[in-house]
């Protein structure tokens, strides 16, 4: 099979052909069909989450159908359409696995990162992390929602109940789902991008935002909590400010820069900040439901498998709108 690698001491990806994954107990092989290219993938091929497994195949937002199933029980038939998200496996049976809580299991596996993931033709998939998808979305507009959407939603329900005014910092893959999803529930959305980029505004405008402008500025009004997908540190103290009294601050994303230090005023009355760690099995079977009840638009660039580096350098340069995903050859 082809797949796009990632090799030790280095910062790009090489083509190679590989031998075909087997499934083992519990697993299914999948012929990948789509595959998004998210900014996590970038963290790793820059070096800035620092222990993958090497050589690696990157990609987590893995669209495919199943060819064939490990030996045992399972959940998946040969010929379903199957998503694969980040968290690629679990132990199933430490405290946080018995409360629900799998995203925080010591002994977890990661899908593009220490498991092997979807910049190939082919992949394996623990049963477990597996999900049917929704019917109304091609290959290609599905592969969005297994990361950008899922990791969204998360951070999106960990800001509470009772948002009226909902602030959302880095306008790319993530947000344009998640504000889709706030417009669809009568929250007012504020997009905060970087000074200047007028065209994520627009973009921004286009899905629903009552009001758009760079991550340096205040909003028109407090905001009852604020979202954060861009990896900028200094994004913590700016939304902190932005944030009305009880405000909540989440931050969505797994690699950041350090935060500055900030006056404990902007903190005091309750206002709180914390972060999304992953995802559970019940973010994944909520929001694929809900993408489809909504339904969700997912805006896409698609690239060839080969072109795997020209999407990273682009979503590096921020010259992608909405989500970049490579489509396999038949």
């Amino acid at each position: 099979m082809r797949a796009m690698v990632l090799e030790a001491g280095q910062r790009r990806l090489r083509q190679q052909t590989l031998p075909l994954p087997r499934p083992l107990a519990g697993q299914v092989l999948i012929k990948i069909h789509a595959c998004g290219v998210c900014r996590t993938d970038l963290h790793i091929v820059d070096l800035e989450l620092t222990e993958p497994k090497l050589p690696l195949i990157p990609g987590h937002e893995i669209v495919g159908t199943v060819v064939e199933v490990g030996a045992g029980s399972s959940p998946f038939n040969i010929g379903d359409r199957v998503g694969v998200p980040w968290l690629g496996q679990t132990c199933g049976s430490c405290r946080y696995c018995r409360k629900g809580q799998e995203n925080l299991c010591a002994q977890a596996k990661f899908t593009g990162y220490t498991l092997d993931g979807g910049f190939a033709e082919y992949t394996v998939a623990d049963t477990r992390y597996t999900f049917p998808l929704p019917a109304g979305f091609s290959d290609l507009h599905a592969a969005p929602l297994l990361c950008a959407g899922l990791i969204g939603y998360r951070t999106y329900r960990l800001a509470g109940d009772n948002i009226e005014h909902l602030g959302i910092y880095g306008f790319g893959a993530a947000a344009h789902l998640v504000a889709q999803i706030a417009v669809h529930r009568g929250q007012k959305v504020y997009a905060f991008t970087r000074p200047g980029d007028s065209e994520a505004q627009d973009f921004a405008r286009r899905l629903g935002a009552v009001w758009a402008g760079a991550s340096i500025d205040m909003p028109p009004v407090p905001l009852d909590a604020a979202l954060i997908f861009a990896p900028a540190g200094e994004l913590i103290p700016a939304a902190l400010r932005a944030v009305d009294k009880g405000g909540h601050v989440v931050s969505g994303g797994i690699h950041m820069s350090d935060i500055p230090a900030f006056p404990y005023r902007i903190l005091w009355e309750e206002r709180k900040v914390s972060s999304v760690a992953n995802l559970t099995r019940r973010d994944g079977e909520e929001l694929l439901a809900l993408a489809g009840e909504i339904p969700l638009r997912t805006e896409v660039v698609p690239f060839p498998l080969e072109a795997a580096n020209e999407a990273l350098d682009r979503l590096r340069a921020g010259r992608i709108e909405g989500a970049a995903v490579l489509m396999m050859d038949d």
